[in-house]
């Protein structure tokens, strides 16, 4: 029997998780997923503390370490407002890894507590807030591309799309393979760098062959691996963040 996620009303206040790649290369995207927010009523609080999610030290091996990143983040969220992030594969570690990574310790009810008030941005529109958008943009044909973390982590495979389907200019074509990873994987793609430079070659290739101009994502780290690509090969293809591209064509 398949189970059915079920989601709270919409509240009065979410914290915002910003993430690493948000913070130091995609601000708008950030700012961006904040308006669309703050559009629905509600209002948005950003600790100031916060800092990685430890994920980069947690898929490297490195648990103690990740410990140590994570810890500091549990205390930043202390009411019980939900937490959105955007971006699945800092929302798949919060979420799937924070209790597995301090089970038996002293914060590991507090990582429960926390790990079961995430949630990934284009979620959160979609099923709690049950965002309706008014495109004011021309038509247009895009790709989107949904990270592994988003897909396989947090079974959030539809929801990018299905906000872009509320979308009446905007006509998502499929690209061959989409369900396939771009290469990037955090510190994957330093550590392979070969074999992810030949994932995102095919990765660029499938978007390229849809014959669309732009690409959307939800997670900050495939946008940068596939969009830099696109500029390495020259072509004229470019790359957005979803929060960006939905706030960009409704307001």
């Amino acid at each position: 029997m398949t189970s059915v996620k079920l989601y709270p009303p919409k509240p009065e206040k979410v914290y915002f998780f910003g993430t690493c790649l948000i913070d130091l290369f995609y601000p708008d995207a950030g700012l961006d997923g904040i308006r669309l927010l703050e559009r629905e009523g509600i209002m948005v609080l950003f600790p100031q503390g916060q800092t990685c999610c430890g994920q980069p030290a947690y898929t490297s091996g490195y648990h103690d370490e990740a410990r140590a990143v994570a810890a500091a983040q549990l205390d930043l969220f202390a009411e019980s407002w939900p937490i959105v992030v955007p971006s699945g594969s800092c929302g798949g570690m919060m979420r799937t890894h924070y209790p597995q990574l301090f089970a038996g310790t002293e914060h590991e009810a507090r990582a429960n507590e926390v790990a079961g008030r995430i949630y990934e941005l284009t979620e959160f529109l979609l099923h709690v807030c049950q965002l309706r958008l008014e495109d004011r943009g021309q038509p247009e044909k895009i790709a989107m591309h949904t990270s592994c973390s988003a897909r396989r982590e947090m079974g959030l495979a539809e929801t990018g799309p299905a906000l872009l389907a509320r979308m009446g200019q905007v006509e998502l074509v499929e690209q061959a393979r989409a369900a396939e990873c771009c290469g990037f994987g955090g510190t994957f793609a330093v550590r392979h760098p070969e074999v992810s430079a030949a994932m995102v070659e095919d990765k660029t290739q499938a978007i390229e062959a849809t014959g669309v101009k732009r690409f959307v994502t939800s997670d900050c780290g495939c946008l940068m691996n596939i969009a830099g690509r696109f500029e390495h090969q020259n072509k004229p293809v470019e790359g957005e963040h979803i929060a960006s591209y939905l706030w960009r064509r409704t307001s």
